[in-house]
C-alpha cells in the first residue's frame, strides 16, 4: 500500500532539476564558471535566478527543459558568503570531492591528479546544467543562460560538456538508463516503482522531515538552505571495448555474452528486469516505463537465483531486501547522460574516443546517501554478506570477482578489470530560487 502525505513542498522555490526525472530521450549541456570578481558573482546570482526553472507546474508543456546552477565551496567563498554560514554546510561538502577521493574509491587511473581539468580544482565556482528533450530547446534554454554570464566581467566559462541521448536511448555499455526514480512525499511527481512508498522530501530537498528526523541540519541562515539540496557532479569515463571483451571471454556464444551482462547488471540491456524475466530478454517489458521498474527482491527472490545479490542494480538499491531497515536512509536520486560516440556493435578493440557518462545525484545527505552507497555498496559488499566483493559494472575492479549464484553449482567469474574510470567531479549546493537573489544581496 502506498502511503500519502500531507506535506506541501514550496515547488516554486525548488529548482526544477532536484525533482524531476530527466527527460527521455535528452540532450544536455554542463558549462562551470569560474568567479572572478565578487560584485559580477553577485550579479550572476541576481541574472541566473530568473533563468532556472522551478519544480512547479509539473503538467506544463515546458516542464521537461530547465536550467539548473549549483555552486561549489569555493563558489560560495567567491560570493562572500560569512565563514559562520559556511560552517553550517555538511563537512563533506566543505571538503569537496578531491579529498573525499580515497573514500569514494577515486584511486589508482581514478584519482585526482589524474582528472580532466579543472575538475576537482578551485577554479570551479558555479555548475550550470540545461536538459532539454532535443538539441533545438537545449540550445534555447543554453542561450538564456549564456545572456548571464557572457558579458558579465569578471565571470568566465572554464569548462564544458555536451550529452546527448544515444541513437539506442542506452547508456555506452548499451543498457537503457534513467528507470529507477523515487516517489517523494508532496512533490506531485510519481516514482517509476509503484510497490516503493514515497519518501519523506528532507531525505531530497533541505528544510523538510526526513526519515530520521523532523529537523534535519540545514545550512543557516535559513532563506539560503531551505528547498535547496546538495549535487554530486561526475564525469565517468565508461571502458565499453574492455566490457565487451571481459563478456566474450567469460561466455562461449552471444547468447550468453548478453545473459552474463544481464546478470552484472541487474537488468537486461532493453531495460526489463532479471526479476520479472529471467531467463530470456522482454524489450516491451524493458520500454514500459510502468513496470519495468515494478519489483521487489525479498519475497521474489530471496537468493538470488534471478538478479544476484552482487549485480550492479541490487547493489545500488537492495529494495525490500533484509537491510530494508535501512534502505530507505540510503535512497538516491540518481541521473546520468551519456557523452562521446556510440563504439560501433562489435567493435572490441577501443578506438580512443572519450565516452561515458555524466552521473549527478541529488540529495540532502552526502555522507548517508551517495558516499554511502559509493564505498560500502558499489566498493564493498558486506552489506549483503559478499565481503570486499566490488560491483562487477561500476566498482573499482582491479582483478574482483564476480559470483552468479544458480543451480546445482555457483557461478564465479574471476579477474574482474575497472570498466569505469573517474575523471573529475564537484561537490555542489544547489539553492533555491529565493536564495540564489539573496546571495546576490549579499553585502560582506
Amino acid at each position: 500500500m502506498i502511503e500519502t502525505s500531507n506535506i506541501a513542498l514550496q515547488l516554486d522555490d525548488i529548482q526544477s532539476g532536484v525533482l524531476r526525472p530527466r527527460p527521455t530521450p535528452y540532450a544536455a549541456t554542463y558549462v562551470l564558471l569560474r568567479i572572478d570578481d565578487r560584485k559580477a558573482g553577485r550579479e550572476l546570482m541576481r541574472r541566473l535566478s530568473s533563468v532556472v526553472a522551478s519544480a512547479a507546474h509539473p503538467e506544463s508543456p515546458v516542464s521537461e527543459t530547465w536550467v539548473s546552477v549549483a555552486l561549489t565551496v569555493h563558489g560560495l567563498k567567491a560570493l562572500g558568503l560569512p565563514q559562520e554560514s559556511l560552517d553550517s554546510f555538511a563537512w563533506e561538502f566543505r571538503q569537496g570531492m578531491t579529498a573525499r577521493a580515497k573514500a569514494l574509491g577515486d584511486t589508482g587511473e581514478s584519482s585526482p591528479e589524474n582528472w580532466e581539468q579543472p575538475l576537482g580544482t578551485s577554479d570551479v565556482h558555479v555548475v550550470i546544467t540545461a536538459v532539454s528533450p532535443d538539441a533545438q530547446r537545449l540550445e534555447s534554454a543554453l542561450e538564456r543562460a549564456r545572456q548571464a554570464y557572457r558579458v558579465l566581467p569578471g565571470v568566465v566559462a572554464i569548462w564544458r560538456q555536451d550529452c546527448a541521448a544515444l541513437p539506442t536511448e542506452t547508456e555506452p555499455f548499451g543498457f537503457r538508463d534513467g528507470i529507477s526514480h523515487p516517489a517523494i512525499e508532496g512533490s506531485g511527481i510519481p516514482g517509476s516503482n509503484p510497490r516503493e512508498n514515497p519518501l519523506k522530501p528532507g531525505e531530497f530537498v533541505l528544510g523538510y522531515p526526513d526519515e530520521m528526523s523532523e529537523a534535519p541540519p540545514t545550512p543557516q541562515p535559513e532563506v539560503l538552505g531551505r528547498n535547496g539540496t546538495y549535487v554530486v557532479f561526475r564525469k565517468l569515463y565508461q571502458r565499453v571495448a574492455a566490457f565487451r571483451q571481459y563478456l566474450k571471454a567469460n561466455a562461449t556464444t552471444p547468447q550468453q555474452e548478453e545473459l552474463l551482462a544481464a546478470k552484472m547488471m541487474g537488468r537486461w540491456r532493453s531495460g526489463a528486469p532479471l526479476a520479472l524475466c529471467p531467463f530470456h530478454d522482454d524489450p516491451e517489458l524493458g520500454a514500459d516505463r510502468k513496470r519495468n521498474n515494478d519489483f521487489l527482491f525479498k519475497e521474489e527472490d530471496p537468493l538470488g537465483l534471478r538478479t544476484p545479490p552482487g549485480s550492479h542494480v541490487r547493489r545500488t538499491n537492495p529494495r525490500d531486501a533484509s537491510v530494508a531497515g535501512f534502505v530507505r536512509l540510503h535512497r538516491m536520486i540518481r541521473r546520468g547522460t551519456a557523452y562521446g560516440s556510440t563504439l560501433p556493435e562489435g567493435v572490441l578493440e577501443d578506438d580512443g574516443a572519450d565516452r561515458g557518462l555524466i552521473f549527478t545525484f541529488v540529495g540532502s545527505h552526502l555522507g548517508r546517501q551517495f558516499e554511502f552507497v559509493q564505498s560500502e555498496w558499489i566498493n564493498g559488499g558486506d552489506f549483503l554478506g559478499l565481503g570486499d566483493v566490488t560491483d562487477p559494472v561500476t566498482g573499482l575492479g582491479d582483478g574482483g570477482v564476480f559470483g552468479i549464484p544458480q543451480r546445482p553449482i555457483p557461478k564465479r567469474l574471476q579477474g574482474l578489470p575497472r570498466f569505469v574510470v573517474t575523471r573529475g567531479g564537484e561537490y555542489c549546493f544547489m539553492p533555491g530560487l529565493r536564495a540564489l537573489r539573496w546571495l546576490a544581496e549579499l553585502d560582506t
